[in-house]
Parts: structure tokens; C-alpha cells; sequence
């Protein structure tokens, strides 16, 4: 059998949600025949240069690596200074961008409709590892 292809991918999400964070590495850790990076900065795991210079520079170092950059639509998405600079960054990086839908959301915020490069996937473990094998090649 020939070995699995490591999917590089970053999940932009904001830390006060991590439900969500946490339930998309579980069903990447426990997927068969799927292998992945986490090139994300979780909460538990910060960037060490706190200034908003250097929580940039964090920030792209991250997201550069990543084949495919998720991001997760809570409609906190839509407050966040931080889900808006790494959209900006995965866009001038050309990076292609996945907007998911969390679990009971009927709606996501419009920057990430726009910024999502197919429409914003479901709550669904099946649907995201599809997407980002279609996405991350």
C-alpha cells in the first residue's frame, strides 16, 4: 500500500470556541487513511511574541506550510480581528480556504462565505476530511 499523502492544514478559529477546534482534530486524528499536519496555533500552545507584530509574523509562519487553511464560521468569525488577518493572510498566500459550518448554525458570517472557496461545508466529520483532500492537493 502506498503511504499516505500528510495534509497540511490550518484551522483558523477563535480560542473562546475551542468545542469546535477540538472536534475538527478528533476527527482528523481518528480518520482511516488520512495523515495530517495541525499547522493552527491551539490555545494551549501559543505564539511566544505576544505584540500584534509579532502574533502577525506567528501567524503567517503558520498558516505559510498549510495546503489548506479551514475555517470554522461561528458567528464569532465575525468579531474576530484575528479570523479576518488569517483569511487576509491565506488569501494573499494563495492558499484555498474551506468555510465549515458548526454544529446548529443555520448561518456563518460573510467573510467567511466570501472568502471560501466552495460553500461553506456542513458539520460533518466525512464532509470536511472530503473536502480537504479535494482542496489540499
Amino acid at each position: 500500500m502506498p503511504s499516505l499523502k500528510t495534509r497540511m492544514i490550518f484551522i483558523s478559529h477563535a480560542w473562546g470556541y475551542n468545542q469546535h477546534y477540538n472536534k475538527i482534530v478528533e476527527w482528523f486524528n481518528g480518520a482511516a487513511n488520512f495523515s495530517w499536519r495541525n499547522c493552527s496555533v491551539p490555545s494551549h500552545d501559543g505564539l511566544p511574541d505576544k505584540t500584534v507584530r509579532g502574533l502577525k509574523a506567528g501567524m503567517t509562519r503558520q498558516i505559510n506550510p498549510s495546503q489548506v487553511v479551514l475555517v470554522l464560521g461561528g458567528m464569532y468569525a465575525a468579531h474576530s480581528g484575528w479570523i479576518e488577518y488569517e483569511i487576509s493572510e491565506a488569501k494573499r498566500l494563495r492558499k484555498p480556504i474551506i468555510g465549515v459550518r458548526p454544529w446548529g448554525q443555520e448561518r456563518i458570517p460573510r467573510i467567511v462565505q466570501e472568502a471560501s472557496w466552495c460553500d461553506p461545508i456542513g458539520w460533518n466529520r466525512d464532509s470536511v476530511i472530503t473536502a480537504v483532500r479535494y482542496y489540499s492537493n
